[in-house]
């Protein structure tokens, strides 16, 4: 059973000012290294957008890695947002503090980019 939560699929496309990401699977412990590889080949001072609508669950090790993430493309002179993230991964991030951080155009009630069915 164990198999298929090592699924993460990753899709990476450079537009003109952005370099978007395609996310779907489970983000944790086993599956966050493909995605941080992916990530390695984006150049300095670009935009990450990160497509979540394809990502069902994610764990501390999926959280860690946005955090590291922006981090890194911050000090670059780049950006990291996410986009439309389902149900579990934003409470995750919700609870943690960094829904903000991580979606653009969103407020402390966490109104804006994501579009969740249950979770406003």
């Amino acid at each position: 059973m164990r198999g298929w939560l090592n699924n993460l699929i990753v899709v990476t496309q450079q537009d003109a000012d952005r370099t978007v990401i395609t996310v779907a699977g489970e983000m944790g412990l086993d599956t966050c290294p493909t995605l941080a590889r992916a990530t390695l080949a984006i150049p300095l001072g670009r935009t990450l957008h990160l497509e979540m609508s394809g990502v069902s669950f994610m764990d501390s090790r999926g959280l860690n890695l946005l955090l590291q993430q922006r981090r890194r493309f911050l000090a670059e002179g780049g950006q990291l947002t996410a986009a439309d993230l389902q149900d579990q991964p934003v409470q995750v991030l919700r609870l943690t503090g960094a829904y903000d951080l991580l979606v653009p155009g969103t407020t402390s009630t966490g109104r804006g980019a994501c579009r969740c069915s249950g979770i406003r």
